[in-house]
């Protein structure tokens, strides 16, 4: 119990900080060759804030775990919404931009709803996987050609600073290794954690793999909130949703395949899809004015944690577990 633990545990860490090291030096490289911050942001940026849930969903999905891979993607998307911006909201009530309200958040309700329909054959293959990077390419299109999310991206590149090119290189290809290894391990002790407490790996997958790889964009977000950055909240969740949803899951399933667990195509898929609605529903009525107050953020983490409640007791570990 405690070494799976202690291995999960130990893989969230070293991917968190693996990944923050891959992506500062893929952001100084680029900017030695003169890429633009809105260039960077758009890709390196963009993709960086997804690369933990993209690895370990690939690694989940090689490795004979798919359920930890879908769990790991779909329950990503339920924390950012519920636990994420519902914290984040009550610690700083959030201004909601006329183009979130209008453009972003509609689209990505739609892409929700949209790509529910791949999940009905209850595996995703080759065909599925590109469909979605297909839909996720249209959906960044509209989103940097008429949303905020170039402008968003881009303020997220850091300034320029003297580091050297070995450092730089020391930096991409360690933290590519590391983010390999920590997935790796992250997957092994969610396994292992499943087989001791007699729970099926999507519910790992959902809580404890999800909520760890959501902790980057919670302390993003908290930070964004409380410096008057409102526009990178909803952004960064919106962008990194949508990456979570079209990426994350098309990576692995065209590598390897993922059969669907039915009560992640219908229980979990669905709660996605409400919590994404429900971010809609409640920036609509939040006036002209736009705010996100404290009341939508209680409610947002009120439904979070009634989700956890829900898919644990549905799931209780049997006695000798515990």
């Amino acid at each position: 119990m405690l070494t799976a633990l202690g291995a999960l545990l130990l893989g969230l860490i070293l991917l968190i900080w693996s990944a923050d090291q891959f992506i500062t030096g893929a952001i100084d490289s680029a900017r030695r060759l003169g890429l633009s911050p809105m260039l960077i942001g758009l890709t390196l940026v963009a993709f960086g804030t997804s690369a933990p849930e993209v690895l370990v969903s690939v690694v989940a999905a090689i490795t004979g775990a798919g359920d930890i891979a879908v769990g790991n993607a779909i329950g990503s998307n339920i924390a950012n919404l519920g636990l994420v911006l519902g914290v984040t909201a009550l610690i700083a009530p959030l201004v909601v931009a006329l183009p979130t309200r209008r453009l972003e958040l509609p689209l990505l309700a739609v892409v929700t709803l949209v790509a529910w329909l791949l999940f009905i054959d209850d595996h995703l293959g080759l065909g599925d996987g590109l469909t979605m990077l297909l839909v996720l390419a249209v959906s960044f299109t509209i989103l940097v050609r008429y949303g905020q999310a170039a402008t968003v991206l881009a303020s997220e590149v850091p300034d320029p600073h003297a580091t050297s090119t070995p450092l730089i290189t020391l930096q991409i290809v360690g933290g590519l290794v590391l983010l390999l290894g920590s997935s790796r391990l992250l997957v092994w002790g969610a396994v292992e954690l499943a087989l001791i407490l007699g729970v099926s790996e999507l519910i790992v997958g959902l809580t404890v793999v999800a909520v760890g790889t959501s902790l980057p964009e919670l302390a993003t977000s908290i930070a964004s909130a409380v410096k008057g950055r409102h526009d990178m909240v909803l952004g960064n969740l919106i962008g990194s949703n949508l990456f979570n949803l079209l990426l994350v899951l098309a990576i692995p399933a065209m590598v390897a395949g993922i059969p669907l667990n039915p009560d992640a195509a219908t229980r979990d898929y669905g709660a996605m899809v409400l919590v994404t609605l429900l971010v809609g529903g409640l920036a609509l009525v939040s006036g002209r004015r736009g705010h996100l107050p404290r009341l939508a953020g209680g409610i947002l983490l009120a439904f979070y944690i009634g989700y956890v409640v829900f898919i644990l007791a549905g799931n209780p570990p049997p006695p000798s577990a515990l």
